[in-house]
């Protein structure tokens, strides 16, 4: 059994013991987390929903908050000696799939 989830602007495709990296969540560490159900795939068929699934939930646990690795930005102007260098590291909470239903 799977499902398709929806959280941060972005759908992943989760199923029981999945550990995946969803945009910032603001919630503590080992809190458990419900999220919008768009798709449930069950023993006895498909269910899509319109937009979500009622009845369906599937709920998970913040493992951690993590950032990914620096990207630099650089901008650079020619002949006009302007130079701009920054980093951006994007939050992340990642999370384990504990119930899909």
């Amino acid at each position: 059994m799977y499902a398709v989830i929806q959280t941060g602007g972005k759908q992943y495709r989760v199923q029981q013991g999945d550990v995946i990296y969803v945009e910032k969540l603001a919630v503590m560490q080992d809190s458990l987390v419900d999220f919008d159900v768009l798709l449930l795939n069950k023993d006895d068929g498909l269910v899509v929903g319109a937009p979500l699934v009622e009845n369906a939930k599937v709920t998970g646990k913040v493992l951690s908050e993590v950032k990914s690795a620096k990207v630099m930005v650089y901008k650079f102007r020619s002949k006009k000696n302007s130079r701009r260098k920054q980093g951006h590291r994007q939050p992340y909470t990642k999370v384990e799939i504990v119930s899909v239903g």
